[in-house]
């Protein structure tokens, strides 16, 4: 048995049996293209009043002819690249025959036999397939009235399929968080799951024994499978593959038998629900597009491996790495940028000019915690941050002419009026005192003022000493070098 089929597996709490899961995700994203994907009509179906970006072609009028668009097929090719995947050199479009009100053809232009990439891995997980089409119109249902917008009609979608590798929730969310993350880095989809810009779907089934072979590439003697469609979190991604392992083992233990179907998710009872009788490929009744032409990928200059390689970025585990070893950042830190674009710009910027992991670490918390903090409270304008004040900021820190108080006192006050960290920490009176004869004079006045705290101190009160510090810092408001104030108050206490 496959090592990860024999470690994964769920034990019923009835009867005490292993069952063992298997799950493979078929997940959708809508692509950032300037126009729709057989057709010149604006893809924005989010930010358009209802049945605005619609033409003949979308719509599904008579006598149209599609035009397939170049720069959907190169972001999947792109996509395929990063996951190591094998791009096609043949490709065709396919019609996918089903009727529902949302598609104005009663038939979808999909891939079928020949899709833009073969094979790949993400995140440790085998990939099928993935492929491109063109998505659906959008159901509005208000009471007992339904609604269609075909501003979404058309628009570019890509489907990837995973092989049935994953056998527990967890793998699976991590999966479709990388693979949007992948979507983000590339710039092919914004992929954001509450506007379903990005669907996934979960093929789940248990098998009692887990002796699972591979016939023809599949797997063979799985349990059978159901579908739970558009899950729109990742959380609720593994909530419906949890429900669903637990239900379909209960279904096999009361004596039933699984239903191959496709079932939807109710978040208010957490629990998946019965939609429809899952549909076979032949079903569908695949058949090639006759109106669209057979491609040769190898022909189209710019969708050659040189090309595509040129417009690929750093990828997200090549940042990983490269962040761990080049900055000493822990995983929390890296994530934290590669989720936040932005900010990773401004700390990219910002590391170039330090030449310490001390430094690089301190820019990493600084934007992260302080700069992102003052943000989501909404004190300021982010645009006052700068690659010039913010190294300036970390000079000065390990100058020990900032405190890490500070620090914070200037981003904040940058944050909210702008300026320069020099300027903005002398004008607050931020700068911290280091001149030894100063702080000498204000701790032997200190000392002065308190003999009986010396004098316990010197009969074994130790932790008076932060007692003598907090004074010091009081009087100099905050603004003395502490390691400064601990080293001469260490040599008048003799």
């Amino acid at each position: 048995m496959n090592k990860k089929i024999e470690e994964n597996y769920v034990i019923s709490e009835k009867t005490g049996k292993k069952y063992y899961p298997t799950i493979g995700l078929e997940i959708h994203a809508e692509l950032i293209t300037k126009s729709k994907m057989f057709c010149s009509c604006k893809n924005d179906p989010f930010n358009s009043e209802p049945n605005t970006n619609i033409c003949e072609v979308c719509t599904a009028q008579p006598g149209t002819l599609p035009v397939v668009n170049k720069e959907a097929v190169k972001s999947v090719l792109k996509v395929s690249m990063a996951i190591g995947g094998d791009q096609a050199d043949f490709s065709e479009f396919d019609r996918k025959n089903y009727f529902y009100p949302d598609i104005p053809k009663a038939y979808q232009i999909s891939q079928y036999k020949y899709p833009l990439n073969s094979n790949g891995e993400l995140a440790g997980v085998k990939i099928t397939r993935i492929h491109l089409e063109e998505d659906t119109a959008s159901s509005v249902h208000k009471g007992d009235v339904s609604l269609v917008d075909f501003n979404r009609a058309g628009v570019p979608l890509m489907e990837l399929v995973t092989e049935p590798v994953i056998y527990n929730a967890e793998t699976a969310m991590n999966f479709a968080r990388e693979l949007q993350l992948l979507l983000r880095t590339l710039g092919v989809s914004h992929a954001n799951l509450e506007k379903g810009e990005m669907r996934i779907e979960a093929n789940v089934s248990v098998s009692e024994n887990g002796n699972f072979e591979m016939v023809n590439g599949d797997f063979t003697k799985l349990g059978t499978k159901t579908e739970v469609k558009n899950l729109n979190s990742f959380k609720i991604v593994g909530a419906a593959i949890d429900y669903e392992i637990k239900r379909q083992i209960e279904v096999l233990e009361n004596g039933g038998e699984v239903v191959q179907e496709t079932r939807g998710w109710d978040e208010n009872k957490s629990k998946t629900f019965s939609q429809r009788k899952k549909e076979n490929s032949d079903d569908y009744r695949y058949f090639p597009d006759p109106d669209i032409p057979k491609y040769k990928i190898s022909e189209i200059e710019e969708f050659s491996a040189e090309n595509l390689r040129k417009e690929i970025p750093e990828l997200p585990w090549e940042k990983r790495e490269r962040y761990q070893k080049d900055f000493g950042l822990n995983l929390d830190q890296i994530e934290f940028f590669l989720q936040n674009p932005k900010y990773d710009k401004l700390f990219a910027s910002v590391v170039e000019k330090l030449n310490s992991e001390k430094a690089f670490k301190l820019a990493s918390n600084y934007i992260s915690t302080d700069i992102a903090g003052l943000e989501k409270n909404e004190e300021g304008n982010f645009e006052n941050f700068n690659q010039e004040n913010l190294v300036e900021l970390i000079q000065m820190i390990e100058a020990g002419d900032l405190s890490s108080r500070g620090a914070k006192d200037v981003l904040a006050i940058i944050f909210k009026e702008g300026g320069k960290t020099k300027e903005v920490a002398e004008k607050n009176n931020l700068i911290q005192k280091s001149d030894p004869e100063e702080l000498k004079k204000i701790l032997e006045e200190i000392l002065a003022q308190n003999p009986k705290q010396v004098e316990d101190y010197k009969n074994g009160q130790e932790k008076l000493f932060q007692f003598f510090i907090g004074q010091g810092m009081r009087a100099t408001k905050g603004s003395a070098n502490p390691g400064m104030l601990a080293k001469i108050l260490k040599e008048l206490l003799g």
